[in-house]
């Protein structure tokens, strides 16, 4: 029985001729004759080849404006490819992408179509006068995305924009001048907002139901207005606090705001003042001090007092903070429950502390030691004898370990290790075929084998057996091209697609496939 897709195509082909478009070893005339026929999967799988020509660039470009947008990102259309008027979003991808041309922006500054000039007003380096255009534009969506992206000066003027969703919006904006974020955020110097979408829209007060019914809603989910557009004022404050321009001295009083957001993003400001993150340092809710043990800027004496924090999370947040000193790490390591992760602080230790951590006494220690894989020869090949399995099993991975030193990590460990010793990029491909017969079956190694450089056809065709590895192994070059043929016909999808893409399917059968 033949399945077909929500737009009435046969699902089977589909993923062929999406995985045959894919194919790095498609011949140029079998690309040329994929193209007019492709759907938009298909040509979208096709505009991302590396090895297209111009020629077959143009043809895919007429396809569809969805595959022209793609390519006009991936900077393979000029503006001499594009007509604005048959392909307005082809040229605004390009104008985003600075490579359009002037008279587009004015063009489109006077689109009748919202959603086109606020594309439009999404684009860096605009002509000065599209942008007067747009800061007087009657829509304030337009206004506001012209906000968030614009320049120091014209962010400096939507500040003072009577709309308060503009003002939000320069608040988001990291070219916002320091001085004007201070105002936005304490309000002093500015004049009050006069609306904003919640009073645009409803007769207030108002708050918006969580559970709004309504379908053409798009409010905000706990947005609300009382005449003073409190939620917008509190999501502009809530941005400002989350951009990295806003000066220091606009922080401090946010350390005792009665919302929990906004000392959650203040927590981790990183220009946070230390009176403000002493505060925060004591506040009632676990998440601000998480927020804030995360939190470079903060001083030592600071680190060390929130490790002794009750909150497994803050414990947690800290230890990936890349500042914190190696014996709060250590201590850390034992209390909280950090899993095998490369920590900042452990990426960045000198050689010196390198040997210390591998001679601790914390075993998870010496496993957060074990995610570098940079590790001096003879502390990479001792990690290797450690008699702990989360040590081994975050070695195993590490470049260089020898065949010998994999088997007996595996051999010590099992299927706790297996997985990733198979992750090993200098595996053997005689280690690979032990492992994927391995009984019974690890079906994490096996995923790994599928998708390893060193794999062998043997270890491929025990893949075979998996349904997850199923589909990676599908597409190794290394299985044998009679297997990958018999492959297109698999029940599963991903499969198909994966053989189809595999370079090593015979070049006759890719020709009598494209069509």
């Amino acid at each position: 029985m033949t399945v077909y897709d929500a737009d009435g195509h046969d699902a089977a082909a589909n993923h062929l001729l999406r995985g045959l478009a894919a194919n790095p070893a498609l011949p140029p005339e079998l690309v040329d004759r994929l193209i007019p026929g492709a759907d938009d999967d298909v040509a979208g799988r096709l505009a991302g080849r590396p090895d297209l020509s111009r020629a077959q660039v143009l043809a895919l470009a007429s396809r569809g404006e969805g595959t022209a947008v793609q390519l006009a990102y991936e900077g393979r259309l000029t503006a001499a490819d594009v007509d604005p008027v048959a392909q307005p979003n082809a040229a605004l991808a390009l104008l985003d992408e600075g490579a359009g041309r002037p008279e587009w922006a004015r063009l489109f500054a006077a689109d009748p179509l919202v959603e086109r000039r606020e594309r439009l007003a999404g684009c860096r380096g605009l002509p000065l006068d599209v942008m007067e255009t747009l800061a007087a534009d009657p829509d304030v969506e337009v206004v506001a995305e012209l906000a968030r992206w614009t320049t120091p000066d014209m962010a400096a003027r939507l500040a003072r924009h009577p709309h308060a969703e503009v003002r939000r919006a320069v608040a988001c904006n990291e070219a916002t001048p320091p001085a004007v974020l201070a105002m936005l955020v304490t309000g002093e110097g500015l004049p009050p907002a006069r609306r904003c979408l919640v009073c645009d829209r409803e007769e207030t007060p108002f708050t918006h139901d969580p559970q709004c019914p309504r379908r053409d809603c798009d409010l905000r989910a706990g947005a609300s207005c009382d005449g003073s557009h409190e939620s917008t004022v509190h999501e502009t404050q809530h941005a400002a606090l989350a951009n990295p321009a806003l000066p220091a001295e606009a922080l401090v009083g946010f350390a005792d705001h009665p919302s929990t957001m906004l000392r959650c993003r203040l927590a981790g400001h990183p220009s946070l003042p230390s009176r403000a993150a002493s505060r925060l340092a004591v506040d009632p809710v676990p998440g601000v001090r998480a927020d804030l043990a995360e939190n470079p800027a903060i001083e030592d004496a600071l680190l060390r007092t929130l490790a002794a924090d009750r909150g497994d999370d803050v414990r947690r947040r800290l230890a990936h903070n890349p500042r914190v000193p190696l014996d709060v790490l250590a201590f850390l390591a034992g209390a909280a429950k950090i899993g095998p992760t490369l920590l900042p602080r452990i990426a960045a230790a000198t050689a010196e502390e390198v040997k210390e951590l591998a001679a601790s006494h914390e075993p998870a220690l010496r496993m957060l030691l074990a995610e570098r894989r940079d590790l001096p020869a003879e502390i990479r090949d001792a990690l290797a004898a450690d008699r702990d399995a989360k040590v081994a099993k975050s070695l195993a991975p590490h470049p260089g370990l020898s065949d010998a030193r994999l088997r007996a990590m595996v051999d010590r460990f099992g299927a706790q290790v297996a997985a990733r010793a198979a992750a090993n990029p200098d595996a053997s491909p005689a280690l690979l075929e032990e492992l994927a017969r391995r009984e019974p079956p690890v079906s994490k190694a096996l995923r790994e084998i599928a998708q390893h450089r060193n794999a062998t056809a043997a270890s491929l065709l025990a893949c075979l057996q998996d349904p997850r590895a199923r589909r990676l192994a599908a597409g190794h070059p290394a299985l044998p091209p009679a297997v990958v043929v018999e492959l297109l016909a698999d029940d599963d999808g991903e499969v198909v697609e994966a053989a189809a893409a595999n370079p090593s399917l015979p070049p006759a059968v890719m020709a009598a496939q494209a069509r």
